[in-house]
């Protein structure tokens, strides 16, 4: 295996080593897959980096990065790491949030009092109602910024030390308020991650990216629609690799009811929002269903299940369910509600997990003074 720290050449991260970026002081919000893959790329290409983790003791300032290729490996070092969040943010003119959305309330009320109105603050991915929670930061002055997907599949090796990365994107969409701040963003990224990143022509191409909203939640409902408190199963189930025709038929009908929001929305230019049919490149159910199982660097990826003595029940409180609900097809439910949006699927699925889960949160538009289609048009025409 190719072990960058201890090769006689570091390699740039996707990168000709020719290629040489201005120095940049960036803030890493978040330890974990994500921000620790984050945090070797911009180290690797000699950026200032600060990471800021509630475990800094499992740092010492060093990441290795394990890819598919030597190309996209490397080893980077001098990373400051800290739990004092304003320490981290202090001087940076990019702050990268890799927090899931269920985090995003409290962290803006952390990080609202301390942030420079020059600042840059992007997520990865930019979905699960940033623009809301983060709305008194837009009116500061404050960039803010979203990637439609994650550049890759990263999975720690060991916390704090080592992390792989594999199925790198062919190309990076990027949305921002203010809209006209995309396309430098877009610029860096590109040089910073060696993929080609595109504007969008607004956030709200980024809210409703058939992502994780979708794809977790059809893929969830499909395995525990059944469920019920004492209910038990006797396996751990492959999340992708396992994919199911009835998670495909899902996906498809949900993908289908969010392209007519986007329709309706006919002042907006959402063509950015690329149905999953063309994302796939699959027409079909059985194509759909094909081409999930076959994507190699989601093979061995369990779904979220806790097991005691008895078997296997869902676990509730990961991310897939406590943030992919509530915040991703959740807040795709309140624009089809609000646009009077016949969303069926979207209704059944939302549903089941209230239900059974008896959790309501839900990012409420009109708390954001997002009444009617035309007050839509005016928040995300800025």
């Amino acid at each position: 295996m190719f072990n960058p720290c201890f090769s006689s050449e570091v390699t740039m991260y996707k990168l000709n080593k020719s290629t040489k970026l201005d120095e940049k002081t960036i803030c890493v919000i978040g330890g974990g897959n994500v921000g620790t893959q984050i945090a070797g790329v911009c180290a690797l290409h000699g950026h200032k980096v600060k990471l800021y983790t509630s475990t800094p003791e499992l740092f010492d300032g060093t990441i290795q990065i394990i890819g598919d290729t030597a190309e996209q490996s490397g080893c980077a070092s001098n990373i400051f790491v800290t739990n004092d969040m304003e320490q981290a943010v202090f001087g940076c003119e990019y702050v990268f949030v890799t927090y899931p959305a269920l985090m995003f309330q409290s962290l803006a009320e952390k990080l609202y009092p301390i942030i420079d109105s020059k600042a840059i603050i992007g997520f990865f991915p930019g979905t699960g109602g940033v623009e809301f929670f983060f709305k008194p930061f837009i009116e500061k002055g404050v960039t803010l910024f979203g990637l439609q997907r994650v550049p890759s599949v990263a999975r720690l090796i060991e916390r704090g030390k080592s992390v792989r990365v594999s199925g790198l994107r062919d190309r990076l969409y990027v949305g921002s308020i203010p809209t006209q701040k995309s396309n430098e963003i877009s610029s860096f990224l590109s040089l910073l991650f060696g993929i080609p990143c595109e504007s969008l022509p607004n956030y709200l191409s980024v809210t409703l990216t058939p992502s994780n909203s979708i794809l977790h939640t059809s893929r969830l409902y499909s395995l525990f629609n059944d469920y019920y408190p004492s209910k038990k199963y006797n396996q751990n189930f492959l999340f992708y690799e396992n994919w199911s025709q009835e998670a495909s038929e899902l996906l498809l009908q949900c993908d289908e009811e969010l392209q007519t929001i986007c329709k309706k929305l006919k002042k907006m230019d959402l063509r950015g929002v690329k149905s999953l049919r063309i994302h796939y490149e699959s027409e079909t159910v059985d194509q759909l269903t094909s081409k999930i199982r076959s994507i190699r660097s989601l093979h061995g990826l369990k779904s979220p299940m806790l097991k005691d003595e008895f078997g296997w029940t869902p676990d509730f409180s990961s991310r897939y369910f406590s943030t992919d609900f509530p915040l991703g097809l959740g807040l795709i439910e309140e624009f089809a509600q609000l646009l009077v949006v016949n969303s069926p699927t979207i209704h059944t699925i939302m549903d089941w997990y209230r239900n059974i889960t008896k959790d309501v949160k839900k990012v409420d538009l009109q708390s954001f003074d997002i009444h009617t289609i035309n007050d839509v048009y005016t928040f995300y025409h800025q």
